[in-house]
């Protein structure tokens, strides 16, 4: 079974993990034909942690686990915790192939993106 798992940092703030969840919600409707589940998790303050996460993920029979760090930037926590923490995973669930995509920011896509956003919030200027 294939899995799509979204990273996302966690928060106090429940409403901030509920909009994760969401935005999971609606990634795993755009790629239903390319991952048998899409779950989140978080790197701290919220669950399920990633190891958590994962661990669940093998329980329930994923043969490959693609974790996706919803990060705007390469900072300490894309470049060393998540890795980590998928480390600690992997090694309870050797028998599942975890990979780590890049971040979310390094996407291509980035830059347009925050243009359209920019152009929407002042009445399509500049379009």
């Amino acid at each position: 079974m294939k899995c799509l798992l979204v990273v996302a940092h966690g928060s106090r703030r429940a409403e901030s993990n509920e909009e994760i969840k969401r935005l999971t919600e609606k990634v795993a409707l755009l790629c239903a034909d390319q991952f048998d589940r899409v779950e989140c998790a978080y790197l701290e303050l919220a669950d399920p942690l990633i190891p958590d996460a994962i661990q669940s993920l093998a329980d329930r029979g994923a043969t490959s686990v693609l974790v996706v760090p919803y990060f705007l930037a390469r900072g300490a926590h894309v470049a060393s915790d998540i890795p980590e923490q998928v480390a600690i995973a992997q090694a309870s669930v050797p028998s599942v192939e975890v990979t780590v995509s890049d971040y979310f920011g390094a996407a291509t896509e980035v830059p347009a993106l925050i243009v359209q956003i920019a152009n929407a919030a002042h009445g399509g200027a500049g379009q």
